[in-house]
């Protein structure tokens, strides 16, 4: 249960949250026309008949649409409503040439499921917890206005009319601005993984409606809510909730009301403002669309789409732990996107195959190079450092060279330094650059019989108990070697000769 709690004049309040995710559907063309949906085309060149409206113009499904919103309500283990039907949301508004929307609101193809987030007490989330999904329905978007494009007028792009949405609403199950961000993240993770959405927010292929209310602390009646549209960033909702909370918890607290309608957010000055009154489902006039037939999905098609299911979070995270020995941590970060663990799964196949060891073996090795190691060195370099050297199979060769003790772990930086600078070979810089390990003995012992022979005392006071010198002869004899000793040689050729 969330801690998240607003200390108002007359009390504690808590906040109850619930979201209505629009993605826009991975697809080539529109939900209802052959029109194209590559997203920064010009102005109004994406419109076929259908999305303009012309008479007669009839729309027919797109099968991919349908398919991709499928699998979606299968990765979020929802229900799958073999019959589903198309309806019309009826309202005016500039960039709507037909006047109305194609939605779903009766009969969604997609109902009841869940979604976990996982326990992140730094951010406030003490335990895991599932957040119920409502319904996932499938509707077109609408154009979009464009207000500053000349002094007097607004001008009206339809390449987004048509665009294929999901619409995936959850159930008022968050209660803290964190529980919301993270519920907004795993959403897109899944939908990437899945491959339904990129889940581009700034580019608007997938935004949130935030629906906000508040009550004291042990009522169990919900306060009115509001509705701020179209946030578009995980960090933006976050915001919208703290904004909104403290909005409405203040109106109470003066003796005012909290009026039910949709806000707008302002990211400049971090602030919510009305934008209309809401509308309730009877102001849209909804009727069944006299042009589309119901969708009646065959168990064949929900049996490819079942078996077309990549790995998703969940499970590939408990795989990570359970078979690949990761800690929780770690299996949460690698698994949250699919470049991430896309990645490391590919950097630990060409590891273990090099070492000829299971991946097992090799994976918490691999696991901290690529969570720590590479992206430091990354990071230090800026803008020096060139990613398309950055291959897999450069990365597992420092890898292994680590792991059978040729180079230690600060070569293994240094040379990977010199690889995203130059693209040279990792083996050939070790071999030139001299950034290899020493695990010559003769040379090593002979560094340790000087250090010893200079620091008697400090070898009696060893003798005579004081063990934390064993850390000062350690150190000395790297530094003899500069740095590129054989750290365990030295470890046990120090314990041979101080007995």
């Amino acid at each position: 249960m969330s801690n998240y709690r607003i200390h108002g004049a007359t009390g504690e309040w808590e906040v109850v949250i619930g979201l209505e995710v629009h993605a826009q559907v991975t697809s080539k063309s529109k939900l209802f026309s052959g029109a194209d949906t590559t997203f920064g085309a010009e102005p109004n060149t994406q419109v076929s008949l259908i999305d303009a409206a012309m008479p007669g113009m009839l729309p027919v499904p797109n099968a991919e649409c349908i398919r991709q919103a499928v699998r979606t309500g299968m990765a979020i283990e929802a229900q799958i409503n073999k019959y589903s039907r198309f309806d019309r949301k009826n309202y005016f508004y500039a960039d709507l040439p037909q006047g109305y929307q194609i939605s779903q609101l009766y009969h969604p193809i997609v109902g009841e499921g869940q979604l976990l987030i996982e326990k992140d007490e730094k951010a406030g989330i003490p335990e895991d917890k599932i957040i119920g999904i409502e319904r996932i329905h499938v509707e077109q978007d609408a154009g979009k206005l464009m207000h500053d494009q000349h002094p007097t007028m607004s001008y009206v792009d339809l390449n987004r009319c048509g665009v294929a949405l999901m619409e995936i609403v959850s159930k008022p199950d968050m209660t803290s601005p964190a529980e919301a961000g993270a519920y907004v993240r795993k959403l897109r993770s899944i939908l990437r993984y899945v491959g339904s959405c990129d889940g581009n927010m700034e580019q608007g292929s997938m935004r949130a409606d935030v629906n906000v209310s508040v009550r004291k602390v042990g009522d169990t009646e919900l306060g009115t809510r509001t509705e701020t549209k179209n946030v578009n960033s995980v960090r933006f909702v976050m915001a919208v909730i703290e904004s909104e909370v403290r909005r409405q918890v203040d109106l109470i607290e003066d003796g005012g009301e909290v009026v039910q309608e949709t806000r707008l957010y302002d990211p400049d000055k971090n602030e919510t403002r009305s934008m209309r009154s809401k509308e309730d489902a009877h102001d849209y006039r909804y009727f069944p669309d006299p042009d589309l037939l119901p969708l009646n999905l065959e168990d064949d098609f929900l049996e490819e789409c079942r078996a077309s299911l990549p790995e998703l979070p969940d499970a590939k995270r408990l795989r990570y732990i359970n078979e690949l020995g990761l800690s929780e941590y770690n299996a949460h970060v690698l698994t949250a996107e699919v470049e991430t663990f896309a990645r490391f799964e590919t950097l630990l196949a060409i590891t273990a195959e090099h070492l000829g060891k299971p991946e097992s073996d090799t994976a918490t090795t691999v696991a901290n190079w690529s969570m720590s190691t590479a992206p430091g060195v990354v990071k230090s370099l800026g803008d020096e450092a060139n990613l398309e050297y950055a291959t897999a199979e450069a990365q597992a060769a420092i890898l292994k060279m680590q792991d059978t003790g040729k180079i230690s772990g600060g070569q293994a930086k240094e040379i990977y330094e010199i690889v995203l600078k130059t693209g040279r070979s990792p083996d050939e810089i070790a071999d030139t650059e001299g950034l290899k390990q020493v695990s010559d003995t003769g040379a090593i012992e002979e560094a340790i019989d000087a250090i010893i022979a200079a620091n008697g005392d400090k070898v009696e006071q060893y003798k005579g108990g004081k063990d934390k010198l064993f850390g000062f002869f350690v150190g000395q004899t790297m530094k003899a070697m500069q740095g590129k000793a054989n750290p365990a040689v030295v470890n046990q050729l120090l314990k041979d000769k101080l007995g």
